[in-house]
């Protein structure tokens, strides 16, 4: 089973993401790691995220070890892998490696749930299950703010808001794989939901789809 779970950032997709695959005993790949350890690998290279030329050579050599970097989690990662995003050639040099983890996950797991901005439109088109989530952008910027501040980072709301400004139009208007939800995905706006009740939400279509296999408890 592959199950997609797109969204926006901070719209709390990722730890949707990864209870699913917890609790159903698949393999998970969030894939805007992909995205942002190659924005990163840019940036140390003395490189602009928005070159494509370098953005291409950074994607085609990725190490998949890099996805294990803990400076991903940071801004500055978050701000490269948006602008990288855009760039066809990268999509295109990661999208396999994105295929191959759904097809084949690892661990020998009976199936997978990959989280990111096109899993459902384009990499993932004929997965089983489809979520979108979301969120306004007030609340997806507070979620922000907060992860960043518990990470020890300086952060300012302010910003980190037109930061997701940004990164929102970058993503719902580029040319290749725009943000947007898949004709059959299930759309979640955890607007009012914490963790808990956006699971015991997906929970209940997997199980309608499924005829089981994960509990909301």
């Amino acid at each position: 089973m592959i199950i997609a779970v797109d969204g926006p950032a901070a719209s709390g997709k990722g730890t949707l993401a990864r209870r699913i695959a917890q609790h159903m005993g698949f393999a998970h790949l969030d894939t805007g790691r992909l995205y942002r350890a190659v924005g990163l690998a840019v940036i140390r290279a003395g490189r602009d995220p928005a070159d494509a030329g370098a953005a291409e050579m950074a994607a085609v050599a990725l190490d998949p070890g890099a996805l294990n970097d803990p400076t991903l989690a940071g801004d500055e990662a978050a701000q490269a892998a948006s602008k990288v995003a855009a760039i066809p050639a990268v999509r295109a040099a990661l999208l396999e490696f994105q295929r191959e983890f759904a097809k084949n996950p690892p661990g020998g797991s009976a199936g997978a749930v990959l989280d990111g901005r096109d899993i459902g439109t384009v990499v993932c088109p004929d997965a089983d299950i489809k979520f979108f989530v979301t969120a306004s952008i007030r609340t997806r910027a507070a979620r922000r703010h907060k992860e960043l501040l518990n990470g020890g980072e300086t952060s300012i709301y302010a910003r980190v808001l037109q930061d997701l400004r940004e990164r929102d139009a970058r993503d719902s208007t580029r040319t290749i794989a725009p943000l947007k939800p898949a004709e059959d995905a299930i759309v979640l706006d955890t607007t009012d939901m914490d963790a808990d009740a956006a699971f015991a939400a997906a929970a209940r279509h997997i199980e309608a789809v499924s005829g089981g296999g994960v509990s909301a408890g």
